[in-house]
């Protein structure tokens, strides 16, 4: 007898027509012919969510990426239908459905301008391999389309014309353009003709971006997997799309400590305990301010996680306290593999429960790691976060480690072709059974999340800190992260501006590179260059692999360490505009750096800029990324702003030469800003200061700054103990008002303002604080025009003629 064995090869299917329509509350149901269910939820007037199942059947409705903090609630919702569509109209879109197809049209609900709509739309394919499908959207890419996101690609902030792969990858050393590297973050944010909306693909196993690269007219994104699950998030202002999708995805949950936010130094190994002494007493003798010294594998036994090598440390919690004593916090580095070793508790106690990571068929997942062959704890188990966060006890409580690093969470494996895991390993996935397909990309975050409960439970009362290589969306929930192992050669110093920008329009403020370079070595005009980039870098620190030579600050000869202690200490100096910076990204979700397009969507010239950025609302920077170089062309964004190094004046909206010779970097603040400082500490906490600097740039005109305080550690201030002022100032022709509004319990212990303005165009005749009029020898003219007053001032007003 003939049988027919062949599978029949379907190719694209594709949705039918409408036959059924239901709606439940904020979710409406359409069922087409075939049995396609489009499940359409309206999250907010601006955010809309699709979900498509090709069974009829949805799967349990879980994600690792969305918060259960996320806002939800709309004003308006009203669901209509003509002969050819259903019509879903809120406040903010009107989302037409395709009777026909389920294709999908959006429109701005108030112009009703045309924003987004489908190609060919939802279609998928079976996957016979694995089984259920490969899923699949495309969507019309409309005239002079712009595309940003997707995390920490290394190319240019504009990703149009471009195709991308999200499979988190260990990348020792990869190159412009190198693709998937160590983040897979599904979400990218779109603008044309002024309007601009996101998407976020919360589907978690190997996914495909194509910015107009395949098609010039076609995006598309498509999943191996899973189901076709995105949500459309509307501007039309580019910030709103990404601080929507941060509310979405989940902003941190506490902000760092201060001394986190200062100047790290770590290596490929400081050991032993003599080494990591020398380094930070050289920190301490030169007077270069540092908060954090990093140990790598070495400091371990054999490297066993959570364990310590005795020769090299012999008392690890007395070296703690005193490198603590000395203002250096100790971070060391904790990888997912632990070593199969029935004499090492750590390894015993996971067997024993059943915390390993499982073949299809069984055995356990082995691997080569530092340590040799290694299991891997299942991270998606909440049993096993819970395990691995009580393991930090000793590091945290005992010790006083005060920060934790996760490297290798990929997860890396070593000496196999794919550098990860087989497919048909096995996770819980909180109570949804997968293969190692759907969980790869989630593994690391779900390993710094436990990291970050752990750190939490033990640091208490103060707050955790803990850094990731890889990361999914809603990450930046626990945790830090870096850009993973980049070169010391200026190709990658670019690379580095343009990761961080990146990561932050993607809703990961708290990012940075290895400053100088992780993989070989660089020269000291590189690393002065790097450093000037990476204090305006969130998480600031230098890391290098060791293998080429040192990567201190003072290695590179006494010119370039002048250079490095100068800008650190602007780092320093500017620590409470940055920590302020971080209480709007923690609130509000707004981006600690803004690329151009970011600052200003309305400026056409803004779209293809990589190099210049804004960091915090009022400060534009941009680095020097090529040898020998006394300056660079760059572009000032709309508006005044002043050089940071001169006080001159320069009118933005257009390119322009900027000194900078090996000593300086193009740095500008806007006009009208209030930019707090402090002054220069060798450590977050060394001094206690009675005053700190406001410097006021004069604008003729109003705007607002603004100045958050609070312990700088703990979690009084989530109790009101934290201050927040609002600084407004307003500038005539002859006459400067600067008006301070606070609120919040918390009171610094600095009693006074240094104010020092720049740029006043008058002489100033009279001053009044708070309507009494004061001495004129109070003002300081050596400079700028200073004044010192009490911090708790209402409104200062200077006269002149």
């Amino acid at each position: 007898m003939i049988v027919n064995t062949e599978l029949e090869q379907k190719g694209n299917l594709f949705p039918s027509e409408i036959i059924k329509y239901r709606k439940d509350v904020d979710t409406l149901y359409f069922t087409t012919s075939n049995n396609v269910v489009l499940q359409i939820t309206v999250i907010r007037d601006s955010v809309i969510r699709f979900r498509y199942s090709t069974t009829g059947k949805f799967e349990n409705d879980f994600s690792y990426g969305v918060t259960i903090h996320a806002s939800r609630g709309y004003n308006f919702l009203k669901v209509t239908e003509n002969d050819t569509h259903y019509v879903i109209t809120t406040a903010k879109l009107v989302c037409k459905v395709r009777k026909q197809n389920l294709q999908i049209s959006l429109y701005d609900a108030i112009d009703m301008k045309l924003i987004n709509e489908d190609e060919i739309g939802f279609h998928w394919e079976e996957s016979y391999e694995y089984g259920g499908d490969i899923v699949k959207m495309s969507k019309a890419c409309q005239k002079a389309e712009s595309f940003y996101g997707l995390g920490d690609k290394p190319v240019d902030v504009n990703m149009k014309g471009k195709r991308f792969e999200n499979w988190a990858t260990d990348s020792y050393a990869f190159g412009k353009n190198t693709d998937p590297i160590y983040k897979a973050i599904p979400f990218y944010t779109a603008i044309q003709d002024n309007k601009a909306y996101g998407i976020f693909f919360d589907n978690t196993f190997k996914s495909h971006f194509d910015f107009a690269h395949e098609r010039r007219n076609v995006t598309s994104f498509w999943a191996q997997g899973g189901e076709m699950n995105y949500y459309f998030i509307y501007g039309p202002d580019m910030n709103d799309v990404v601080r929507n999708y941060t509310d979405l995805t989940g902003k941190p949950h506490a902000l760092p400590p201060l001394w986190a936010l200062g100047f790290h130094q770590c290596k490929w190994s400081y050991y032993p305990e003599s080494n990591v002494k020398e380094v930070t007493n050289t920190f301490r003798d030169l007077k270069i301010p540092c908060d954090a010294i990093y140990l790598d594998i070495d400091y371990m036994d054999g490297f066993r996680c959570f364990t310590w090598d005795k020769n090299h440390f012999p008392d690890p919690k007395r070296m703690v306290k005193e490198l603590e004593d000395d203002g250096f916090k100790t971070v060391v580095i904790i990888d997912p593999g632990i070593k199969i070793d029935m004499e090492y508790d750590v390894f015993k106690e996971a067997l024993d429960k059943d915390y390993f990571c499982k073949r299809a068929d069984g055995p356990y997942m082995k691997g080569k790691v530092w340590p040799g062959e290694c299991y891997f704890p299942d991270f998606t188990k909440p049993e096993v976060r819970d395990w691995w966060s009580g393991l930090f006890q000793e590091l945290i409580e005992e010790i006083g480690v005060k920060g934790v690093w996760n490297d290798m969470n990929e997860p890396a494996v070593m000496d196999v072709p794919n550098k990860s895991f087989p497919n048909d390993v096995r996770h819980d996935y909180d109570g949804n059974p997968c293969s190692h397909r759907k969980a790869h990309n989630i593994y690391g975050t779900q390993m710094a999340r436990a990291t970050y409960h752990g750190l939490k439970k033990y640091a208490y009362p103060k707050r955790p800190f803990v850094i990731t290589r890889s990361a999914y969306s809603g990450a930046q929930r626990y945790t830090s992260t870096w850009m993973g192992d980049n070169v010391a050669t200026w190709e990658h110093l670019a690379i580095a501006n343009n990761q961080a920008q990146r990561m932050a329009m993607s809703g990961f403020s708290f990012a940075g590179s290895d400053i100088g370079g992780f993989a070989e070595q660089p020269q000291g005009e590189l690393f002065a260059r790097w450093i000037q980039l990476g204090i305006f870098h969130t998480f600031c620190r230098v890391h290098s692999s060791g293998d080429h030579g040192d990567q201190e600050p003072w290695v590179f000869g006494d010119e370039i360490t002048d250079i490095v202690r100068k800008f650190v200490e602007i780092r320093y100096q500017l620590l409470p505009y940055l920590y302020t910076s971080f209480w709007k990204y923690l609130n509000d979700g707004t981006p600690m750096l803004k690329s151009l397009v970011l600052y200003d969507q309305e400026d056409q010239q803004t779209h293809y800029r990589s190099d210049e950025f804004v960091f915090g609302e009022q400060i534009l920077a941009c680095p020097i990324i090529e040898p020998n170089a006394k300056g660079r062309r760059m572009y000032i964004p709309r508006g005044k702003w002043y050089n940071f190094w001169t006080d001159e004046i320069v009118e933005g909206g257009k390119e322009m030469w900027v000194d900078a010779d090996i000593d300086s970097m193009p740095i500008f603040v806007k006009e009208g800003a209030v930019i707090p400082k402090y002054p220069v500490q060798q450590y977050v906490g060394e001094k206690d200061f009675d005053e700190i600097t406001l410097d006021v740039y004069y604008k003729e005109g109003k705007e607002s700054s603004k100045l958050y305080d609070d312990a700088h550690d703990g979690y009084d201030y989530k109790k009101g103990r934290f201050s927040l002022r609002t600084f407004k100032v307003t500038g005539k022709k002859s006459e400067f008002i600067l008006q301070q509004h606070k609120r919040g319990d918390f009171d610094a212990s600095y009693t006074k303002f240094n104010i020092v303005f720049h740029n006043l165009p008058f002489e100033i005749t009279s001053v009044q604080i708070d309507n009494v009029e004061i001495e004129l020898d109070r003002i300081n003219s050596s400079v700028n025009k200073a004044i010192t007053i009490n911090k708790d001032f209402t409104e200062l007003h200077l006269f002149g003629e």
